[in-house]
């Protein structure tokens, strides 16, 4: 858990990058790389990537961001999209070098007991290879009314706890304050995704989570449709960790002069 956090400060800034599968590309296959060293030197924490993806990592861009193997997936063209599948294994991110795995829910989904039934499997797996787990837990599907309920977010946390993760990412509660109780029923640290759907500017989106406790935040989208993402991450890092961030972290972390 330790890798996840570059700062040391338990605090985290995931860039998701699993698009790929669920809505097609999210730029070119040249540029990858490029982005991925945009991430790593704008403060970005990890990068959460599927299997095949990450063996396409150039190591010398990713730097000191960490490597999370995105293990679940569905596309948008599914009968239904909510309904998670798993793709890898945890034995396969050992040997691609993941500093962790995650694994996506959709609580309400109609394909709910399946995927916990994953969620349960793969944590036991990461139990025997000691192999950190971040729990992607929504609620969403056609039994969910409010997905921002704080007191069914706070269920839906609970959930990715009591089946073996060891970090959960799910949505901000509106308002945004509400979150607080979410964070103080979780055991276990919670970060919140901050998609094209969260409104207000990167910053603003990240200290209004932090002041509801929560340790962090996962922003994919407004990240990687940026025009500039390396800025768009250093707003973020710096909100999330403080201002010596970047080529200034990169530096005491290398231990150059």
């Amino acid at each position: 858990m330790a890798r996840l956090s570059r700062r040391a400060d338990n605090r985290y800034l995931f860039v998701p990058l699993d698009h790929s599968i669920s809505d097609g590309p999210i730029g070119s296959a040249a540029a990858f790389n490029r982005l991925i060293e945009d991430i790593s030197d704008g403060g970005g924490d990890a990068i959460v990537v599927h299997k095949g993806r990450a063996r396409m990592v150039d190591p010398a861009s990713l730097g000191d961001c960490s490597l999370v193997v995105h293990l679940s997936a569905s596309t948008t063209h599914a009968t239904d999209r909510d309904a998670k599948v798993l793709v890898g294994g945890v034995d396969e991110a050992v040997r691609l070098g993941a500093d962790a795995v995650s694994v996506h829910v959709n609580i309400g989904s109609e394909t709910e007991a399946a995927q916990l039934a994953d969620l349960g499997a793969v944590a036991s797996a990461c139990t025997n290879w000691g192999m950190p787990l971040l729990a992607m837990i929504y609620p969403r599907g056609p039994r969910i009314s409010d997905p921002s309920d704080p007191a069914l977010l706070a269920h839906v946390v609970g959930i990715a706890a009591d089946l073996g993760a060891d970090i959960v990412k799910t949505v901000l509660a509106v308002p945004a304050e509400r979150m607080a109780q979410v964070v103080l029923s979780s055991p276990i640290p919670v970060v919140v995704a901050g998609g094209a759907a969260v409104g207000g500017g990167l910053a603003e989106f990240a200290t209004s989570a932090l002041a509801a406790g929560c340790r962090g935040v996962a922003v994919g989208r407004r990240v990687f449709e940026s025009p500039d993402p390396r800025q768009a991450v250093r707003e973020l890092a710096v909100a999330i960790h403080g201002s010596q961030t970047t080529d200034s972290l990169r530096k005491e972390l290398v231990g150059a002069p």
